[in-house]
């Protein structure tokens, strides 16, 4: 049985940046600010902490600067995949050594794998983690699918902990669950299927949502929790236009636009990301204001 780093609510959080490289004084009242507020887990330099281009001192001083602020007020998941197996064995070895609590290893995008070669590509990486691993699976981002018969081979391995699960398929994920049960913990990917993920047995969401409304998704995976399934459920639909709109385009550039909005950081993104669209933003600014968002 493997003990889930968190349950309820971890935030996807974005790396406020300028010209100059990261805002670490932004970096750390936003960080801050979601503990304050009720958060569950931070997850860095992941999809939305725009992991991909940050420099190779930036994506470590990222992660050693959440962990030194945050100070285990609650857990801390460095994004540390690659489609370079070596640069990942590289930062999951430094993101262990600086005091994470587990690690988020996405699946190798453009150069793609087999599902052999993802079994092995995992294994080499959980055999180097001194932390619990979670499998990201984002096929629409990476062009490859961990399969489930592929997640039970990798649930044997003692630091595969859990499985960020961003595939959109609901048959998938029930399938994870029947097949691997309490061998691998189960993470929604998506904003918009949380309580069905948590319906299946998942154990909360890695979100984007959260970033703006850290109290209110912690909220909704605690009401699932403690059994108000009818308030969780109200909860997925309110936001649900809202979680529409911050995917209106590639993500992070709605989200980082959304938190620029609140005074969070500057809506400053690194090509080929490119600031939002005029009306694609109007109507994300709609969304957070019909949401008590004040901006």
């Amino acid at each position: 049985m493997k003990t889930p780093i968190f349950e309820g609510m971890a935030t996807a959080i974005i790396t406020p940046t300028n010209e100059n490289g990261i805002d670490f004084e932004a970096f750390g009242k936003l960080l801050d600010w979601q503990i304050n507020e009720g958060i569950d887990a931070v997850v860095v330099c992941g999809t939305t902490g725009e992991g991909s281009t940050l420099t190779d001192a930036e994506h470590k001083e990222a992660i050693s600067f959440a962990v030194r602020h945050i100070a285990g007020r609650v857990p801390v998941i460095a994004g540390t995949g690659s489609n370079d197996t070596s640069y990942a064995l590289e930062l999951t070895e430094y993101a262990c050594s600086v005091g994470v609590d587990g690690v988020l290893v996405v699946t190798p995008y453009y150069n793609k794998a087999t599902q052999n070669g993802l079994v092995k590509m995992f294994t080499a990486i959980a055999d180097v983690s001194t932390v619990p691993v979670i499998l990201y699976n984002v096929p629409s981002r990476t062009g490859v699918n961990i399969k489930p018969a592929t997640v039970l081979e990798l649930s044997k391995h003692p630091m595969i902990n859990a499985i960020k699960e961003a595939s959109g398929d609901i048959s998938q994920v029930a399938e994870i669950a029947h097949l691997c049960g309490d061998n691998i913990v189960i993470y929604s990917g998506n904003d918009d299927q949380v309580v069905p993920i948590m319906s299946l047995g998942g154990k909360g969401c890695i979100s984007v949502l959260s970033n703006l409304l850290p109290k209110e998704s912690s909220e909704m995976c605690r009401a699932f929790e403690e059994g108000d399934v009818k308030k969780a459920c109200e909860m997925q639909l309110k936001y649900l236009p809202l979680v529409n709109a911050l995917f209106s385009e590639v993500n992070p550039i709605p989200v980082k636009a959304a938190m620029a909005k609140m005074g969070f950081c500057e809506d400053y993104l690194r090509l080929p990301l490119t600031p939002m669209e005029d009306a694609a933003r109007e109507v994300l600014y709609k969304e957070m204001k019909n949401v008590g968002i004040n901006i």
